[in-house]
C-alpha cells in the first residue's frame, strides 16, 4: 500500500514530466514552423534588396536621361550683343551646353569678338569657357590668347573675365605678352574700353605695373 507522502510525490513528479512533456512538444511546433517560415522570409527579403537595386538602376537611367534631354546643346553658336557703350561684341564656340541648373553654357573652343570700330578689334580664345547670360559676363580658360586691337599686344593667360556690359577683361593668374614696346610679363591685368587702356600689375618676381595705349607709350 502507498504511503501519502509517496502518493503525493509519484503525483508531483508525473505532473513535472507531463509538464516537460508539453514544453518539449510546443518547442518541437515551433521549430517546425520556424523552418517552414524563415526560407520563405529569406526569400522575400533577398527578392526585395534585389528588386530595390533594380530599381534604382532603372530610376538613375530615368534620372539621368531626363537631365540629358533637359540640356541645351548647340553647334557653333554665335552670341551677339553690345555693351554699355553701344560697341558691339560676340561670343562664339565650336560647341555649347546650357546646364538646366544654373542656366550657364559651358562653352567648347570660345571665341569672342570685342569690336572698337574700324579694325580695332580684341579677339580671344581659349579651350573651353563659361557664359553667364543673366550676368552677363564670360569667364573662358585655360589657355587663353588675346590678340589686342587696341594696344597692338598679344598676351597669353590661364584665365580671362570678360563683362559684356562694360567690355573689361581681367584676368589674376598671371599674363605674358609682346607687342610694340616689348614684352610683358605680370600677375594680373586689365584692358579698358576694348583695348584703348591695359593695365598690367605684378608682385614677386613680376614687379611690373603700367598702362599702355594704341600710342604705345607705357610707364
Amino acid at each position: 500500500m502507498t504511503e501519502p507522502g509517496e502518493q503525493s510525490r509519484i503525483e508531483a513528479d508525473e505532473a513535472r514530466v507531463a509538464l516537460a512533456g508539453e514544453r518539449w512538444r510546443a518547442r518541437s511546433r515551433r521549430v517546425k514552423l520556424y523552418r517552414r517560415i524563415l526560407p520563405i522570409i529569406i526569400l522575400v527579403l533577398a527578392g526585395g534588396a534585389l528588386t530595390w537595386t533594380v530599381f534604382r538602376t532603372v530610376m538613375s537611367g530615368v534620372e539621368r536621361k531626363a537631365s540629358q534631354n533637359q540640356e541645351v546643346r548647340l553647334d557653333k553658336p554665335l552670341f551677339h550683343g553690345q555693351d554699355a557703350q553701344g560697341r558691339a561684341f560676340t561670343v562664339g564656340a565650336q560647341g555649347a551646353i546650357r546646364d538646366p541648373a544654373t542656366g550657364h553654357f559651358r562653352l567648347v573652343g570660345p571665341a569672342l569678338k570685342l569690336n572698337l570700330g574700324g579694325r580695332k578689334v580684341t579677339e580671344m580664345t581659349a579651350d573651353g569657357g563659361t557664359y553667364n547670360e543673366q550676368a552677363r559676363t564670360v569667364t573662358i580658360g585655360p589657355n587663353v590668347r588675346i590678340s589686342d586691337g587696341g594696344s597692338g599686344f598679344v598676351l597669353t593667360t590661364p584665365e580671362a573675365v570678360v563683362d559684356t556690359n562694360t567690355g573689361i577683361v581681367t584676368g589674376s593668374k598671371g599674363v605674358q605678352g609682346a607687342g610694340p614696346i616689348g614684352t610683358i610679363n605680370a600677375s594680373s591685368y586689365a584692358i579698358y574700353d576694348q583695348g584703348q587702356r591695359v593695365v598690367f600689375n605684378g608682385s614677386g618676381d613680376t614687379k611690373i605695373s603700367g598702362t599702355i595705349t594704341p600710342a604705345g607709350s607705357g610707364e
